[in-house]
């Protein structure tokens, strides 16, 4: 056998074993859970919480918190990132009830203490269901989704077969294949991930105004996938860069306060194009 050939057969060997393993060992690379004990309580100072569990159909167990204001004005589903877990997460539902917002607040199948197999459609379900449960009680008008990361695609998911008053995403991902193929540019991501979350192709089904919250600075995600998603339903879309914000310390950032304080009290005001610029054309002519 040519020297070559051998060669080809054992980096093809290595390449289909390294696609294996990255199809069944990829949620140690994208998920990061903390375990909490059923024990475990919530606290957080000057706020005022309460857990559920809510049990699905295939036997597993949601863990969630409601955060309550005393006269809310609607109430925020925040889906958090791939890390930790609601112990460290439920310190931002401030940045709502301050504006009298409450806040619901869940932790994904193995995370803090919700349970169950962890797959892309499980997760869309358990949120589908927690969105039916909301909406019981409250009218979709004032049901705000927020997704923060990886959050942002399951939210955007939900606001794309729901009618939310609205859609905040916060660092969002075009999608996860993309985001992973930064780092792993050769592999057949497309085919391997079992976890592709198209944000770019919901998005276009939201039919709710989108804001979308981007730091310029971010590493991890880049603002240019915020630009990209921004451009797929631009009539409903606004996009608000914090400039120099990472992708962890927007919270750090007096700018994200500022703008989600304009977003949760945005309203669309109609423009009257006949009484603006619209039609007036720049002269091509040099000056």
């Amino acid at each position: 056998m040519p020297i070559w050939l051998h060669t080809v057969i054992w980096v093809l060997a290595i390449y289909i074993v390294v696609s294996i393993l990255l199809y069944y060992l990829q949620e140690f690379f994208l998920f990061k859970p903390e375990k909490l004990p059923a024990e475990f309580q919530f606290a957080y100072k000057n706020q005022q919480v309460e857990e559920y569990n809510i049990e699905t159909r295939d036997g597993a167990v949601i863990n969630g918190l409601h955060f309550k204001t005393a006269n809310p004005k609607g109430v925020v589903l925040y889906l958090k990132g791939n890390s930790k877990s609601m112990k460290g997460w439920g310190k931002f539902a401030v940045d709502f009830t301050r504006h009298d917002y409450d806040v619901i607040m869940v932790d994904y199948r193995g995370f803090g203490k919700s349970t169950g197999r962890r797959t892309q459609k499980a997760i869309k379900h358990d949120l589908q269901y927690i969105y039916n449960k909301m909406r019981e009680r409250v009218s979709e008008e004032y049901i705000i989704l927020y997704g923060r990361s990886l959050g942002s695609g399951f939210a955007t998911k939900l606001a794309s077969t729901n009618n939310p008053k609205m859609l905040i995403l916060d660092a969002p991902y075009y999608s996860l294949t993309h985001v992973t193929k930064r780092y792993m540019p050769f592999m057949p991501l497309s085919l391997i991930l079992r976890f592709p979350m198209p944000t770019y192709k919901w998005i276009k089904y939201v039919n709710c105004p989108i804001h979308i919250i981007h730091g310029t600075n971010d590493q991890l995600i880049p603002f240019k996938s915020s630009v990209k998603l921004s451009k797929i339903n631009p009539k409903l879309t606004r996009l608000w860069p914090v400039i120099e914000g990472g992708h962890k310390n927007l919270n750090n950032f007096e700018d994200y306060h500022r703008m989600l304080s304009e977003i949760v009290n945005f309203k669309i005001t109609p423009v009257d194009l006949e009484t603006t610029s619209h039609r007036v054309i720049h002269s091509a002519k040099k000056t």
